[in-house]
């Protein structure tokens, strides 16, 4: 990779999964490269998969297959803008029915638990709405979901 920053995602030893599901899922996204061990090392033999470089919507990014020492958390998401409620349904859909799991405010954890936060544009743009009686209505509507429901927010903005 030839970016200066790039963000670096700790597998167990699956990276070359994780990324050619988030190619696969998300558009701009593809894997640019599969690093193979030159040689024998303390946890792993010459021609494991060591790093996998990629890109999630444009952001560089590597996959370290370091095993198990490591977990991701919340600290660290991936928030995707979405235009309408089908690009929503499907970003959330194919991350949760492979293995992942659902939380609230738009977010979920991909099956390697990564978090994501799937979140229609109009959600950001409510809550930052001058009008501050209906961001609050906005806010509070976001706060009873899981995945967001883009009718809901625009029903709550009218109030």
């Amino acid at each position: 990779m030839t970016a200066k920053n790039t963000v670096c995602l700790w597998y167990n030893n699956d990276a070359e999964e994780a990324a050619n599901f988030y190619a696969a899922t998300f558009p701009d996204s593809r894997v640019v490269a599969v690093h193979q061990a030159p040689s024998d090392y303390p946890s792993g033999k010459a021609g494991d998969v060591i790093t996998v470089d990629f890109t999630v919507m444009g952001v560089p990014c590597v996959g370290l297959n370091g095993g198990t020492a490591f977990k991701h958390s919340e600290a660290f998401s991936f928030q995707v803008s979405t235009e309408d409620q089908a690009e929503t349904d499907r970003l959330w859909n194919a991350i949760v029915s492979n293995g992942g799991e659902e939380s609230v405010c738009g977010w979920c954890k991909d099956r390697w638990g990564v978090s994501w936060q799937i979140c229609p544009r109009i959600l950001i743009e409510a809550l930052g709405n001058p009008d501050r009686a209906a961001a609050k209505r906005a806010f509070e509507a976001m706060m009873e979901m899981g995945k967001i429901d883009v009718a809901g927010i625009e029903a709550a903005l009218k109030g």
